[in-house]
């Protein structure tokens, strides 16, 4: 009895242990290296989750027939995020059952963060691509949380620099339309804090909830308002739907916006879409690399990529460095990502590194400008693309100056 008491008790303890255990410590150290995708694929993301899954799926394809990394295969497990609770339950699955090394997607910046809770738990990597929040890069980051998708205080200074020099700023009053949640409330306080240390002015100020599909009502105010500029912090198809009634109601204020997607300006068509906006790519950007991404992607999908695209794909290319240059301990991704010396190649005409302080990927950046109906080539190329923003001799950090959202803190 003795005996089996003190059998009982060792495999107790080895049970206990192994729960408290990293998950990391189970990974697989053959058979195919399994990466989780989560994105949002329904709902007023889900245009733009459809971009990621095939860009993510372009990635894994290309790769595989590479070789893989380092000999081994990728796979990957593909899950509709859907909203926060689903997120995080998914992601712990993935984790769980799938033993995956890493997570890479989401567009969502409060699905984003649940994700990263479950993430940092686990001690695997996930790498935002589509969920702009600052916050996530300041009072809610995670050491295991990287971000391919630039933050709201970068397209904040690269659309402001534009709206600068076109005198739209100094003195103007600006009407916005803000999206109400996480990512929306984080734009809208960037937007206040860049109008406030630029001298610019509020004429009007809306929450408009995710799911509204008629924006007569706001249209009604910004018409009365008669502001200098209407800006857009809207986000996914409401964007789309905005352009189409701004265009119904005949109002002439210069309208851009600090969030943008060009499946938006696709979606809105040629007659519909004006103004300038700031991203972190489109299918126009010339360099070889970009060129070769949107042939390869147009010829399997028939349609060009859109900025979603870029991240998803990117970021699983940014995954497979790491993973050949280090394997898939999660320690060691984080220690290897983190490293400002490790640049990654992202198509455009610098080198790219995230930034160690709260794990940003620190790229150059671009604004499109809608050209007239009379300019456009056909159904993609309705607008153009700026050089890329910062200048070649400015630093990259210019872009995150002023940022809100809090400190980072790893250890809190």
């Amino acid at each position: 009895m003795l005996h089996r008491r003190r059998l009982l008790a060792a495999t107790t303890a080895l049970t206990l242990g192994a729960a408290l255990l990293p998950l990391g410590a189970f990974a697989q150290d053959d058979g195919p290296i399994r990466i989780g995708h989560l994105t949002p694929r329904t709902g007023f993301l889900g245009p733009l989750g459809e971009y990621a899954v095939m860009a993510a799926d372009l990635a894994v394809e290309e790769i595989n027939a590479a070789g893989g990394v380092n000999g081994r295969m990728i796979e990957i497990i593909k899950e509709d995020s859907v909203n926060p609770q689903t997120a995080s339950t998914k992601a712990e699955r993935m984790i769980e059952r799938d033993e995956v090394v890493a997570i890479v997607g989401e567009i969502s910046s409060a699905s984003a963060l649940t994700i990263s809770q479950v993430a940092d738990r686990a001690q695997r990597p996930f790498i935002n691509t589509g969920a702009n929040s600052d916050t996530l890069r300041g009072s809610d980051c995670k050491r295991y949380m990287f971000h391919v998708e630039t933050q709201n205080a970068m397209y904040v200074n690269a659309e402001g620099q534009y709206l600068q020099n076109e005198g739209l700023v100094d003195g103007k009053n600006w009407y916005l339309l803000t999206a109400d949640y996480a990512f929306g409330h984080d734009l809208l306080n960037a937007a206040k804090a860049f109008l406030d240390r630029s001298n610019g002015n509020i004429a009007g100020d809306d929450l408009v909830p995710t799911d509204a599909t008629d924006f007569s009502s706001y249209l009604l105010k910004v018409r009365e308002a008669k502001p200098d500029v209407v800006v857009s912090n809207l986000a996914g198809t409401q964007i789309t739907s905005f352009l189409k009634q701004y265009t119904e109601f005949g109002l002439d204020a210069p309208v851009g916006g600090f969030g943008f997607d060009t499946a938006s300006a696709w979606a809105a068509g040629g007659e519909n879409f004006k103004g300038t906006w700031p991203t972190v790519w489109t299918h126009q950007v010339d360099t070889e690399r970009s060129q070769a991404f949107v042939k390869a992607f147009t010829d399997k999908y028939g349609k060009p990529p859109e900025n979603q695209a870029f991240g998803d794909y990117t970021a699983m290319y940014i995954l497979k460095q790491a993973i050949e240059a280090v394997g898939t301990d999660g320690e060691a991704l984080v220690g290897y990502l983190e490293n400002p010396e490790n640049t990654f190649d992202v198509m455009k005409s610098r080198p790219a590194y995230f930034n160690p302080k709260n794990h940003q990927l620190m790229q150059e950046v671009y604004t499109i400008t809608a050209l007239p109906p009379g300019e456009q080539q056909n159904q993609w190329d309705i607008f153009t693309t700026s050089a890329p923003v910062p200048a070649a001799d400015q630093p990259l950090e210019t872009l995150i100056e002023a940022a809100v959202g809090g400190e980072c803190s790893f250890g809190g």
